[in-house]
């Protein structure tokens, strides 16, 4: 397991990365609570900020307009302190995103197989990556994991409440080195 002790101690912020159905956001938010921090989700903050939600701006404007206005939060976010960040689960693609992440903070993954991560969300359609086929989710799923174990560390949600898994990043967060899984 990577130590990032030193470094979460003094940390100004928490952002939660990871791919859908995570638990980043319930979690996130449980977090938050428990430290007396702010809670921030960039998916509903750029639907709040665009007027639109996230399958609509997929619809209307593509991913690629998407990801641009996940970029354009990010660098709205260099002066906030103590606050969850929950991100959205591709946001950490783009470099120029998981580095100005990473002076935001610590960077911490949520993982969830890919099995599960589908059956959180079999019967939520305002998912957009739903739309694409199994084979090509498997394939995102793999891509993505070498992106989020570059966080700082991993907790695996798999068959814990969501409150299980707050009180465990505040715990580590707080130097208690509780089971995580880091690959």
């Amino acid at each position: 397991m990577k130590d990032c002790s030193p470094i979460i101690l003094k940390a100004q912020n928490i952002i939660l990365i990871g791919f859908m159905a995570a638990g980043k956001s319930s979690i996130g938010q449980l977090l938050a609570q428990e430290l007396n921090w702010d809670f921030l989700d960039t998916d509903t903050e750029i639907a709040n900020l665009t007027g639109l939600s996230i399958p609509e701006i997929f619809r209307k404007y593509g991913e690629a307009r998407f990801r641009q206005e996940e970029g354009l939060l990010i660098k709205r976010l260099v002066n906030i302190n103590h606050t969850v960040i929950a991100t959205g689960g591709g946001l950490v693609l783009n470099p120029d995103n998981w580095a100005a992440l990473q002076r935001l903070g610590v960077l911490v993954h949520l993982y969830v197989p890919l099995e599960l991560a589908l059956q959180r969300v079999k019967k939520r359609s305002e998912r957009p990556l739903l739309a694409r086929s199994q084979e090509e989710l498997s394939k995102l799923w793999l891509e993505r994991q070498d992106i989020y174990n570059k966080a700082c560390v991993t907790f695996d949600t798999s068959g814990k409440s969501p409150v299980a898994i707050a009180a465990a990043i505040s715990a580590y967060l707080k130097g208690d080195h509780l089971p995580c899984y880091n690959k």
